[in-house]
């Protein structure tokens, strides 16, 4: 197994975000490789969570990068969220991420989960994506 490309992978995601043009239209520059620190208020980004495990075969090393990325928002009700998790989606299915280290072999959307946080004050979607990545 190698974890080598889990940082390249995170740089393209975090990357491929920023630049898009749809996805800027609504939170602007609020697209964060962490959680922002202190109080944030508005609409963010915030790459979350991932695990990794072994794809590697008898020709080079690799593995699938199971990962979050949440979008957060003080907004009032879910429309907000789901317009900005669209542009996520749209930004990172089937793109073509160009990575410091290895090559990207696919990226897919697997699960998105809505809720309330902080006792109903804010809204959050976690979406579930998948990348397989080759050394």
């Amino acid at each position: 197994m190698s974890y080598a490309m889990g940082a390249s992978l995170q740089k393209a995601v975090h990357a491929r975000l920023v630049a898009d043009m749809a996805l800027a239209a609504l939170v602007g520059p609020a697209v964060h490789d962490s959680v922002p620190p202190g109080a944030v208020t508005g609409t963010y980004v915030s790459l979350g969570p991932e695990d990794a495990r072994d794809a590697s075969d008898k020709t080079t090393d690799g593995a699938w990068h199971n990962f979050v990325v949440s979008v957060v928002s003080d907004e009032p009700g879910f429309l907000t969220v789901k317009q900005v998790a669209e542009a996520v989606s749209d930004a990172l299915v089937g793109a073509e991420l160009m990575l410091e280290r290895g090559h990207l072999v696919g990226l897919w959307f697997q699960r998105a989960r809505a809720r309330r946080v902080q006792a109903g004050a804010m809204r959050r979607i976690d979406l579930y994506f998948r990348a397989r990545v080759c050394d």
